[in-house]
């Protein structure tokens, strides 16, 4: 019986020798060893098949990421503007030239090379043709990095709380530099004009909105050297026998006579509706157009739209020294009414 037992517990013995050998554990393969690549930028391992896929956030931070690097991309040279050129494999050929004013650097071996206006990598491709046509190196790896640009800042003016010039640090958009400027002021329209470093001749033109869907279109990127021009709104006048005279900014293009008389709280007890007037300035000067108030508010005849700089004048019915003496008073104080911003 003994015998036995110390048969069975042997076996035992063995087989958990067996399984607890280093011969029998599968030897997995080691992670290779990534090159380092021009520019200190490492290649990027191979994902594996059977790796799971990115969740959804992650690939949003890539199109992200992808983004930016396009806009980064599509940054011109200019001159003042300091470029590293170097050649991979070569550590005898690494430079830093100024960009001259005209656009052109000087390089060794090949000589005066124009670099302005183009983007980095546009560079890169035209120093490598180069360097392989004279015969100084076999298709080499050329690298061009813009060190330091000769305007970092953005100017931002027009109609924001503090117009200035601001710094310009890593990827930004049309929202970021608002922010800075500490946004924009009450009289602010909803047009942006966008003027970069190198297409200084076609501005973009960006419809402002902070509309959670619209945002998205008019968030553009921003670059050093650009200039940011928001541009004033129109403004509508309503002054005269109404509860609030004030200045109605045209945050709505579609802004009509009733409801610009609506914003500034209405007529008073004794305002004279069918004796008001809208002053319009045109070519030829300041035009006077008759508005049937009654009317308009009986749905008899269509309400009027407005364009900036109208000036809606209701008189009192009271008023002894004459319908052109009130006007002229109106005018007068126009300027001096109180500016609101309505949505």
């Amino acid at each position: 019986m003994h015998h036995r037992r110390g048969i069975i517990l042997a076996l035992v013995i063995s087989g958990y020798a067996m399984t607890a050998s280093p011969q029998a554990t599968v030897p997995q393969a080691a992670s290779p060893t990534l090159p380092q690549m021009p520019g200190n930028v490492q290649a990027s391992p191979t994902v594996p098949v059977d790796q799971p896929r990115p969740s959804s956030s992650s690939a949003s931070s890539q199109a992200t990421l992808l983004t930016r690097t396009k806009a980064d991309q599509a940054l011109r040279i200019g001159g003042g503007d300091l470029l590293q050129v170097s050649v991979f494999g070569a550590p005898d050929y690494n430079y830093d030239l100024r960009v001259a004013d005209d656009g052109f650097v000087n390089l060794p071996l090949i000589g005066t090379v124009r670099v302005g206006g183009m983007t980095p990598r546009e560079v890169a491709a035209d120093v490598r043709d180069k360097l392989s046509q004279h015969g100084y190196f076999n298709n080499p790896q050329v690298g061009v990095l813009v060190k330091e640009y000769a305007t970092q800042g953005v100017s931002v003016l027009g109609e924001v709380q503090k117009p200035g010039v601001y710094p310009l640090l890593g990827a930004r958009t049309l929202f970021d530099l608002i922010s800075a400027a500490q946004g924009t002021t009450p009289t602010a329209g909803d047009r942006v004009s966008v003027i970069h470093r190198d297409q200084p001749r076609t501005p973009e033109f960006v419809k402002l909105t902070y509309d959670g869907k619209d945002s998205l279109q008019g968030n553009v990127p921003i670059f050093p050297g650009d200039t940011i021009v928001v541009q004033k709104a129109g403004i509508v006048y309503v002054v005269g026998d109404v509860q609030k005279p004030s200045g109605i900014v045209m945050a709505n293009p579609n802004l009509t006579v009733l409801k610009a008389i609506a914003l500034a709280q209405g007529t008073n007890p004794n305002a004279a509706l069918d004796k008001a007037r809208l002053v319009r300035k045109t070519s030829d000067g300041q035009t006077e157009i008759p508005l049937h108030l009654k009317q308009m508010l009986a749905a008899k005849i269509p309400d009027m739209r407005v364009e900036p700089e109208d000036i809606i004048f209701v008189p009192n019915s009271m008023f002894k020294t004459g319908f052109k003496h009130g006007l002229e008073a109106a005018l007068a104080t126009a300027t001096g009414v109180i500016i609101y911003r309505r949505p």
